[in-house]
């Protein structure tokens, strides 16, 4: 049973399009964490990206919301991060994708935070 807000698409396919709207943008290191099997977890995914400006990460950050909105008419449930554009964080329920400034990243390490989980690393699509 999915959490999602508008239930119109599988978590994995949101996943999926959040990667192409960081994508767009030339996001740096995409990941992404499949948490279904994490006791504990808050969503079944994360995808993690950085920018290496905040200029940069407020782009790939509307670049998200376009893309899941144009190809899945899907909308976050929450963002937050928006004023200082270090970690912008754009909650889809079954998914939460993190768009951080490259130091941001390292101090918080989610990846470390959350190593039970299956990672993937996204090879760049041209």
């Amino acid at each position: 049973m999915s959490n999602s807000v508008t239930n119109l698409c599988p978590p994995k396919i949101l996943a999926e399009t959040i990667v192409k709207g960081m994508q767009e943008l030339k996001g740096s290191d995409i990941t992404v964490l499949n948490l279904a099997d994490v006791p504990g977890a808050v969503s079944q995914y994360f995808v993690i990206c950085h920018g290496d400006s905040s200029t940069q990460v407020e782009a790939i950050a509307r670049s998200i919301e376009k893309e899941t909105q144009k190809e899945l008419k899907e909308k976050p449930w929450h963002i937050e991060g928006n004023e200082n554009a270090e970690w912008v964080l754009l909650d889809y329920v079954d998914v939460v994708a993190h768009v951080f400034y490259r130091e941001t990243r390292e101090f918080y390490n989610l990846e470390g935070l959350w190593a039970d989980a299956t990672f993937e690393k996204i090879e760049y699509q041209i």
